[in-house]
């Protein structure tokens, strides 16, 4: 129960941009942190989830800690619409159109994720748009779209913001999670957006290490280590992000006198959560937990530039007191995979589409 008498929901981990992780591993620390992980995934494919991490999905599952946002349900008709609204700001204004040009393969989309369940003639709009410009061809199987691969991680990402308030309806609060911020941080410079919005509403937040390679222990030694630590953990990542806010609400003059003793407080809780991961595993530290965030107001702001700006930049805030919409997104490296080296190609390259066609479906579920 929190101080105004409003219920606490349960704070879930919503993955993003694809159906499945990539890398169990990373998800082993990840739910250190929340208290679940949550994957968009259509109908088809979810009885794949088990065959492509069968320990860690039943552990999870056995443990109530994995939710399934089905987007037949959560894409509902005015998650389209919102949809529909920034997509076709975006395909009218001609920032797609020189994708056409790319030689590069097409990767499915479930037609329940363009919104085909929540209003059936405006997802059609979409992709009668997308077809035109050489971005999207008519579906093979029925339920999927093939699409141009960044039009597919832009809808995607959107989709990560756009269904947080799905999550109240299950009793549970999304928190956007994704390791990808290079591809975001694509998409708004392919979109000419800038990386996050202007004017004071960004704030630094190192990206602190604070857990170990948990990829030999089995997921029932990590769930029982979580029952034990689990307040520990959970108050950074909600330090994270209200620290984030704070600092959000503060002119530039005052959060350049906060700002040291903030990251000094977070550094210090990242270097308990770091001890207590050392001696529980005796394993180096290879985990790193962030925030992000941007904001905007409905009359002056940008709501696209925010998202993607909330989604996919390393540094940011989430929360002002004037501000009326705001996107978010907890970001994670693990093992050193996801450095700045990392190319853009490769990262656009390997996401996985959500075709039904069964030789696919392995592939579909990874990165």
């Amino acid at each position: 129960m929190k101080s105004n008498g409003t219920v606490e929901l349960p704070e879930v981990a919503f993955y993003y941009p694809n159906p499945m992780w990539m890398d169990g591993n990373w998800v082993k620390n990840l739910v250190l942190f929340f208290d679940g992980i949550a994957l968009l995934v259509p109908d088809y494919l979810e009885d794949r989830l088990e065959n492509f991490d069968p320990a860690i999905v039943a552990g999870l599952r056995d443990n109530g800690l994995l939710h399934i946002i089905k987007p037949e349900e959560a894409v509902g008709k005015s998650a389209t619409e919102s949809l529909a609204s920034v997509l076709t700001d975006v395909i009218v204004s001609g920032a797609l159109d020189t994708l056409a040009n790319d030689i590069t393969e097409f990767r499915e989309l479930s037609r329940s994720r363009l919104g085909y369940h929540g209003d059936e003639k405006l997802a059609e709009m979409i992709f009668d748009e997308l077809k035109a410009r050489g971005l999207a061809r008519d579906s093979r199987d029925g339920v999927s779209i093939p699409m141009h691969p960044l039009v597919r991680s832009l809808i995607l990402t959107l989709l990560s913001q756009i269904l947080r308030p799905y999550g109240n309806t299950q009793q549970i609060a999304l928190n956007p999670v994704t390791d990808r911020p290079l591809l975001v941080s694509a998409l708004a410079e392919m979109l000419s957006l800038p990386t996050a919005p202007s004017h004071g509403q960004v704030v630094s937040l190192d990206l602190n290490a604070v857990g170990v390679d948990l990829g030999a222990v089995p997921i029932e030694d990590i769930l029982s280590f979580r029952r034990d630590n689990l307040k520990e953990f959970s108050e950074y990542r909600r330090s994270i992000r209200r620290f984030a806010s704070e600092l959000g609400r503060m002119s530039e003059e005052e959060r350049e006198v906060a700002f040291e003793d903030r990251q000094a407080n977070l550094d210090r809780m990242s270097a308990e959560l770091r001890r207590t991961s050392r001696r529980a595993w005796k394993k180096p530290v290879s985990f790193a937990l962030g925030f992000t965030g941007a904001a905007w107001t409905l009359t002056s702001g940008d709501p696209l530039g925010a998202i993607l700006a909330g989604a996919g930049a390393i540094l940011g805030l989430e929360g002002s007191e004037n501000v009326d919409v705001g996107a978010f997104s907890f970001l994670f490296r693990a093992h050193g995979r996801y450095l700045s080296g990392y190319s853009m190609v490769r990262a656009v390259r390997c996401w996985p589409s959500d075709s039904a066609d069964v030789s696919h479906q392995d592939q579909d579920l990874r990165i």
